[in-house]
């Protein structure tokens, strides 16, 4: 490009700058063809040889110094990059790019690396995290397995009906475990598969509470609903919104003791649909308030496992809420002081933004 720029210039100065001076000499009084016409033209071609060779020298040597610079820069940039990408394919994913300072566009794109890295570092701690919790929630059950065939065969034991009971009891604890994985990662990718149609609230509710009302009985706390008049269908996955519901329900009765109350209530706030249960249980520690929807987590750590679930409902519920729009929070004035489950979704939705 250098050198058509020069060339196009040296053209155009030879082919008009000539005629044009020689017009302006006859203009001052030069006679044509007389010596002086020529000494000038002359003078004129040296002095636009030099001038132009000069500029174009200068000219090239300046884009060359620049063109240098940027290239170094660029070529320092990507070589960052390709190393970063490296390093993440590798699985080293704390890997972080500087931005290059050459522009938006070069400056997004580091962003965007950056943004990348941190996602893929944290999807893999959590897929490690996952392992690790799936790890020990399988290893008690069939440590458990384990000692009672090791002693029958041994002839430790004999297979009376407590030790039946016992290995039918940490069978169907895996069985159940096995089911809340399975309906954690059906709810997380619920979004893909969710069949929506306007339902009655206030049935779906009722419905809820007959399904739970026995486990309630059994325990002794009291099960109480209070739904709004008039609430308008609500446009949702009848079957998941039921699921999140009866996970709520059953969390309250599980943290409430005998004696006490969940209230499942439904309300209409403006524009969006507010379901809400509250019991008088344990209560949830401040601390504990933010991770209560992360999965396999107990803020009662020392809670029987095999009564206390897997940790999964509450994710459960969250994941579903979120597939239709919505969002659940928790809340809790501490131990001892109840908690409060609220689940926002919105009222009018169209089939496109949803499914």
């Amino acid at each position: 490009m250098l050198a058509a720029g020069a060339a196009t210039t040296l053209v155009v100065a030879a082919v008009v700058g000539p005629p044009l001076f020689r017009e302006h000499l006859h203009r001052a009084g030069v006679p044509m063809d007389s010596p002086e016409e020529v000494h000038a033209e002359e003078a004129y071609g040296y002095a636009t040889v030099i001038s132009l060779g000069g500029a174009l020298a200068v000219s090239i040597l300046a884009a060359l110094a620049v063109s240098f610079y940027i290239s170094r820069r660029l070529q320092r940039s990507i070589a960052e990059v390709a190393s970063a990408a490296t390093n993440v394919a590798q699985g080293n994913y704390d890997i972080r790019v500087s931005p290059p300072g050459l522009g938006d566009d070069f400056d997004a794109l580091s962003s965007a690396f950056n943004q990348m890295a941190s996602r893929l570092q944290a999807v893999d701690s959590s897929r490690q995290r996952l392992f690790g919790d799936l790890a020990h929630e399988i290893r008690t059950p069939v440590a458990v397995l384990e000692a009672y065939i090791e002693a029958l065969e041994d002839g430790i034991r004999t297979l009376t009906p407590q030790t039946a009971a016992m290995l039918r009891d940490q069978t169907r604890r895996l069985v159940r475990f096995s089911d809340d994985v399975a309906a954690l990662a059906n709810a997380e990718e619920s979004s893909v598969s969710m069949s929506y149609a306007n339902i009655d609230v206030d049935r779906l509710t009722r419905q809820c509470v007959v399904a739970a009302q026995e486990s309630y009985s059994k325990k002794g706390v009291a099960l109480l609903v209070r739904v709004q008049e008039g609430l308008p269908r609500l446009w949702a996955d009848e079957q998941r919104l039921a699921q999140v519901i009866g996970n709520l329900l059953q969390n309250a009765l599980r943290h409430t003791p005998f004696g006490g109350s969940v209230e499942l209530s439904c309300v209409r706030d403006g524009g969006r649909l507010q379901i809400t249960v509250s019991d008088t249980g344990e209560g949830i520690p401040a601390e504990h308030l933010r991770r209560v929807f992360d999965r396999f987590y107990r803020a009662d750590t020392a809670r029987d496992r095999e009564h206390g679930g897997a940790g999964l409902g509450l994710a459960i519920a969250k994941a579903l809420v979120e597939a239709h729009g919505g969002s659940i929070v928790a809340a809790s004035a501490g131990l001892d002081a109840g908690a409060v489950f609220t689940v926002d979704l919105p009222i009018a939705q169209s089939q496109q933004n949803l499914g």
